[in-house]
């Protein structure tokens, strides 16, 4: 089995500002995506581009996974929600950054977004490695009814917010 990258694309952004602004000059209609965490934010602005000339794009596609990884899961948003409850005396849990204290949010975010009802998978892995993303991904297609899958790194702690994804399938 041969996996072939279909297209890619890394970004990477100052802020969370700077996410939104490209979101903007896309011209996508979502309203959801304002109420995204970053790391939902990137990896939904990436995929739009990777995914807009797909022409079934909106369909119901059960053949498509959506596997992200990265090595700070939502630590971002985790300690946001953390300052929230922190205090006893300023107690002020937020339901809308508890929803993003997930990775696989993000991930299911995507799916949604383009009806892909295949397998959807965020992975936690403890840096970049190329070659347990590859591991990882062949292994969706040969477990699975995959056809091509979307595949990414989305890192979101501190200051780094980026983002590498991909579009791959299979040759056989």
């Amino acid at each position: 089995m041969n996996i072939i990258i279909e297209r890619h694309i890394c970004l990477s952004f100052d802020n969370q500002a700077e996410i939104v602004h490209y979101y903007r000059q896309m011209g996508v209609e979502y309203p959801k995506f304002f109420k995204m965490d970053c790391l939902s934010k990137m990896a939904f602005v990436a995929s739009e581009m990777l995914l807009a000339d797909m022409p079934d794009r909106f369909e119901l596609r059960e053949d498509v996974a959506v596997i992200f990884f990265n090595s700070s899961s939502s630590l971002a948003v985790d300690t946001d929600y953390q300052a929230t409850i922190r205090n006893n005396d300023d107690y002020f849990p937020s339901p809308a950054l508890f929803v993003y204290t997930l990775p696989n949010i993000c991930a299911g975010e995507v799916a949604i977004r383009n009806k892909f009802c295949g397998e959807t998978s965020f992975y936690v892995i403890d840096k970049f490695d190329i070659h347990r993303i590859f591991d990882i991904t062949r292994n969706t297609f040969e477990n699975n009814q995959v056809t091509f899958a979307l595949i990414g790194w989305i890192e979101n702690y501190e200051d780094v917010f980026e983002v590498k994804m991909a579009k791959v399938c299979i040759k056989q």
